[in-house]
Parts: C-alpha cells; sequence; structure tokens
C-alpha cells in the first residue's frame, strides 16, 4: 500500500480534551468494527502510522486495528499549537480511546510509541489488556544525534525538501534487509514532512523529546502489571538489543522475542515476523 492509498483511509476527529485547544487527531480503523479485541498501534519519530502498512493487512480480520498519528505527526494536527512530547501523546491516546469508545486494547508501541505505552501502562494500566513494545526508547537511550540536530530550532530556515532529504538519509541504517528499503516506502515515510507546515511541525516534535520522560519511569517498571511483549529487532543501531534485555529484567514477566537479520523499523524491515509473534501473544 502506498502512502496515497493509505492516507485516503485514515479519519479525522476533532478532540477538545486533550490540549489546550481543540486538536485535529489522524488515525486508521479496520478490521472488525464490533470486536472487543482492539489493537492500538502508536509509532515513533520521525515516522507516523505509515509504518504499519506492511503489519496492519496481516492482522487476523476477528481484531479491530487502529493505527494512530501523533500529535504533531503524519496527518495529526501540525499547527504550532500544542505539545507533542510523549507525556502530551500520553494523553492524547486515552482521549482518542473516550472518543471511540473503547474501554481497553492491546496496545503496540514503536520507538517513541513504546514510551509512550510504558508511561500508559504505569499512569493508566486499566486501558490496556496486554502491551507490545517494538524498539523503543527507554531508559537514557535517546534522543539520538540526528533528532537533536532536527530539533535545532534553527533548522526553520531550512527549506522542507531538505530536511525531507535529511530524513530520508537516515531511514537506511534502521533496515537490514534492503530488499525493504524501497523509494515508495521512504517517499512514504516523509511524505507528511514534505512541505513547510509538515516541516516545521516535525522540527517542533524533534525538540519535544525529552529524556526525562522515560528516565523518570525507570524505577516505576517493576510495578508494570500489564503482560508485556518487547519485540526487538536485534541489528538496532540506536535502541539497542541491550535496552530490550534490562526491560525483560526490569518489567517483570515480560516476554522477549529477538527478530533476527532486522533493525530498528522492525515493522518494515521484517512485518511477517512482526505479525507473528504479537499474534502468538495476544491471540
Amino acid at each position: 500500500m502506498n502512502h496515497e492509498e493509505f492516507t485516503s483511509l485514515q479519519r479525522h476527529v476533532t478532540l477538545t480534551d486533550v490540549a489546550r485547544v481543540p486538536v485535529d487527531v489522524a488515525y486508521l480503523d479496520l478490521g472488525n468494527p464490533d470486536s472487543h479485541d482492539v489493537i492500538l498501534f502508536l509509532h515513533g519519530i520521525p515516522t507516523w502510522s505509515y509504518l504499519y502498512s506492511d503489519v496492519l493487512p496481516l492482522i487476523d480480520a476477528r481484531y479491530r486495528v487502529i493505527a494512530v498519528d501523533f500529535l504533531g505527526h503524519g496527518y495529526s494536527e501540525r499547527r504550532d499549537i500544542c505539545d507533542r512530547s510523549l507525556e502530551a501523546q500520553a494523553v492524547m491516546v486515552p482521549g482518542l480511546l473516550r472518543h471511540l469508545g473503547i474501554d481497553a486494547v492491546h496496545l503496540v508501541g514503536h520507538d517513541t510509541g513504546g514510551g509512550v505505552a510504558l508511561i500508559l501502562a504505569i499512569d493508566h494500566p486499566e486501558l490496556l489488556r496486554t502491551m507490545t513494545i517494538s524498539n523503543a526508547v527507554a531508559y537514557d537511550s535517546w534522543p539520538i544525534d540526528d533528532m537533536i540536530q532536527l530539533g535545532d530550532p534553527g533548522w526553520q530556515s531550512k527549506p522542507p525538501e531538505e530536511i525531507a532529504a535529511f530524513i530520508r538519509a537516515g531511514l537506511p541504517d534502521g533496515i537490514s534487509r534492503v530488499h525493504r528499503l524501497t523509494d515508495e516506502w521512504k517517499d512514504g515515510i516523509v511524505a507528511p514532512y514534505s512541505n513547510a507546515e509538515g516541516a516545521l511541525s516535525l522540527i517542533r516534535n524533534a525538540a519535544a523529546l525529552n529524556t526525562n520522560h522515560t528516565t523518570s519511569l525507570t524505577p516505576l517498571l517493576s510495578t508494570i502489571t500489564t503482560p508485556t511483549l518487547l519485540l526487538w529487532g536485534v541489528d538496532d543501531p540506536w535502541q539497542s538489543f541491550a535496552d530490550a534485555q534490562r526491560l525483560h529484567a526490569d518489567i517483570p514477566s515480560s516476554t522477549l522475542i529477538a527478530v533476527e537479520g532486522a533493525s530498528h523499523w522492525l515493522p518494515r524491515d521484517a512485518p511477517e515476523e512482526f505479525v507473528e509473534g504479537l499474534m502468538s501473544f495476544i491471540g
């Protein structure tokens, strides 16, 4: 599925209770609309829900599947009016669930989406039936140099084409299976950030990254009661497999699955293994 097809399937809602002003949230809602088994996918930076474009069609049809764009990311609210930090996203997600009338979900978080998932597991465990985190930010492992560079306010003067090219150039480092690194996929990842509004929004997203939002969770990881799967591409140059092993030791009764020959963008690098691990865990 290319990004135009993916975007055409997205829905939009205005949430009035998750920020100081009403904000627009874009999300995909697929599968069985009557199912009580709901899987909610959270992406990271600099991606958007398109990260899961190869995963979503492989999910068992009995599930309801939702993939949301974080504030400031993809095609959700991009105006310069709201916070985009992990803590802000951890307010938006429950707000979206309230709007949709969903009591609890199987939560899947990648990269900074994994950081948001950890916050929710600690602050709102009643919303989570299970939690799967994949190559996620944790402890003091982030942000990486590229994102720190991107968050410099001086980047506002750069043309959107240069910012999009900067993001494209970093994508190969997170893919091990080179045949999975197609121009169509790279085009899809950078598409929302290829105009002036999107480029500025991406800069704001990077500037909102705050290591304290995960280091503050470290002493609380042992209190997580949600059944947890750590699904990790072992070649990740940014969120190392050692982080996954540390999380496995810190989160009680967690399960760790190592995906060999795959890197950071695991839902793109190894979608079949990603879905197999997820389905075997929550099914």
